[in-house]
């Protein structure tokens, strides 16, 4: 049994999708779950209740943490450690291998490539969250208390993600032939990863037994664009003029007294403000793995959208 834990996202879709390839018993556990695959078994738990956490990994051989939590800095400080610990304890307790699905909010301010070796040096609330539970759970797979790999991706986009900031601010108003927006500069670099290779790779780590207790990041295209440069692809698939309007800190402080998504993301600037440069190489050059280019996987996007604008 391979179970997901927080199966209600895109990317608990795209590794439920993956799995199949190695094991027809597929467990997808989340408040109201629904299954990807017809043989999937849904099990429906509150990931925060320790006991039912438990209950849900019980007779499991891997277990993927994929939840999204509410995107407020308080929730995600009291929720995320408990679940954290909720997690590890069943794994534990079941002799469950552990892989968490994690951002990359941790590093803070990187400039330059992204790697695995670079080290926690959180500038936001959420970041210092997130370093927290990485160390809590490698802390306890270098105990030797569990097997444990945390897997990495950049910014997403892809068919339905109707939570990345590309689909919400560039996607969303192309398709309804609105100018894209994008946040304080538009001329640096952004890597994105695609969801369906984040999802298949989660899938591989998982099944890769050399991979555990290491952190990877998962396949990304590393030709990264710029936010122009995206914007101008997906423009161009859409069949519009790659107009967009960049918004500055000033504004989206303003919209933010208004907007509680937007207030919360105001300390994760940084990552628009400078190059954001996610770095595969580790992942690609291990299991020798070709990503979806940019053109491909945008192309795809596009076609999602043109039929659910």
């Amino acid at each position: 049994m391979q179970t997901i834990l927080g199966a209600s996202g895109v990317i608990s879709t795209e590794l439920a999708k993956a799995l199949p390839k190695y094991t027809d018993k597929i467990r997808l556990v989340s408040r109201n779950p629904k299954k990807v695959n017809d043989t999937d078994d849904v099990f429906r738990a509150d990931l925060t209740n320790p006991a039912q956490v438990t209950e849900a990994v019980k007779g499991s051989e891997v277990v993927y943490l994929t939840a999204g939590l509410q995107y407020k800095t308080t929730v995600w400080e009291v929720q995320w450690p408990l679940i954290m610990g909720n997690v590890i304890d069943a794994c534990r307790e079941h002799g469950s291998k552990l892989v968490f699905f994690d951002n990359v909010y941790s590093y803070g301010l990187v400039q330059g490539p992204m790697t695995e070796e670079i080290p926690y040096r959180p500038v936001s609330r959420k970041g210092r969250v997130r370093a927290k539970i990485s160390e809590q759970l490698m802390n306890e797979a270098q105990k030797g208390n569990i097997q444990a790999i945390i897997a990495r991706a950049a910014d997403f986009y892809g068919p339905n993600t109707p939570l990345s900031f590309f689909t919400a601010m560039v996607l969303a108003n192309q398709a309804k032939g609105k100018p894209a927006m994008w946040m304080a500069n538009a001329n640096l670099k952004h890597t994105l990863t695609y969801t369906p290779d984040a999802g298949l790779g989660t899938a591989m780590l998982g099944n890769t037994p050399e991979a555990f207790n290491q952190v990877w990041h998962l396949p990304a295209d590393h030709n990264s664009l710029t936010g122009r440069e995206l914007i101008e692809l997906s423009a161009g698939l859409f069949g519009v003029e790659p107009k967009f309007r960049v918004l500055s800190k000033f504004m989206l402080k303003t919209v933010g007294l208004f907007n509680s998504v937007v207030r919360e993301s105001i300390e994760m600037l940084y990552q628009v403000e400078y190059e954001y440069q996610f770095d595969s190489s580790k992942f690609l050059k291990a299991f020798s793995f070709t990503p979806v280019s940019y053109a491909e996987g945008m192309k795809a996007t596009v076609e999602f959208y043109k039929g659910n604008a």
